[in-house]
């Protein structure tokens, strides 16, 4: 997985990029957790979900929010962060301009960002959220939310309880025309630690799901 850095709003930033070659190849975009947590790229669960969407078929990438590893700039509280994802799906798509899917997959802090990019991008058909931190941030923005996708979230996750992911899972169920399956991965907590098999599994079966 070639490595690449890309212009940012703030400076460079690092990636790692999967290039499919088909013309009409799926794109992916993966969201690191919050840097101030120690969140990266290579964060396990995102380095197998990148693995999952590049099995499939996908050109991939994932990246260092700015300040995180090589990218230049410091924490911006998830807005610049926002504007970091902006950007890399603007390089993601230059080198694939007949993509036929659009998805976004993000862990905790990035499947916030992740899902705040669905309102900037109507290209995005869909996503995947894991451990959403609906109890620590406003998903009020989703109004209408643009695109279907999944929320899996862990049974014991003490960080962000599964009640909180439970009511936004069906606050947006309410909005006509959007379907958001709610995926509940017993016995396991913020982090997957034994269970990271589970969520590309139920990744995967999702994006079968939705012939993707």
């Amino acid at each position: 997985m070639p490595e690449v850095i890309f212009n940012g709003p703030e400076g460079r930033l690092e990636g790692r990029y999967h290039h499919n070659g088909a013309d009409d190849s799926p794109i992916a975009l993966i969201l690191h957790p919050n840097p101030q947590q120690g969140g990266t790229m290579n964060n396990k669960l995102c380095f197998n979900m990148f693995n999952m969407f590049k099995d499939r078929g996908y050109s991939v990438m994932r990246f260092n929010f700015r300040g995180v590893g090589r990218s230049q700039g410091v924490y911006d509280q998830g807005i610049g962060e926002l504007s970091d994802a902006a950007s890399a799906l603007d390089w993601m798509q230059t080198y694939n301009a007949n993509a036929r899917a659009t998805w976004v997959a993000g862990y905790s802090f990035g499947s916030w960002i992740g899902m705040q990019l669905l309102m900037r991008r109507p290209e995005i058909d869909g996503f995947i959220s894991v451990a959403a931190p609906a109890s620590e941030y406003d998903f009020t923005f989703l109004a209408p939310c643009p695109s279907s996708g999944i929320l899996i979230h862990g049974s014991q996750d003490s960080n962000i309880p599964v009640s909180s992911v439970n009511k936004l899972a069906d606050k947006l169920n309410a909005q006509k025309g959007i379907e958001v399956d709610m995926c509940t991965i017993d016995g396991a907590d913020h982090y997957f630690a034994k269970q990271q098999d589970d969520v590309i599994k139920h990744s995967a079966a999702y994006l079968d799901k939705r012939g993707a």
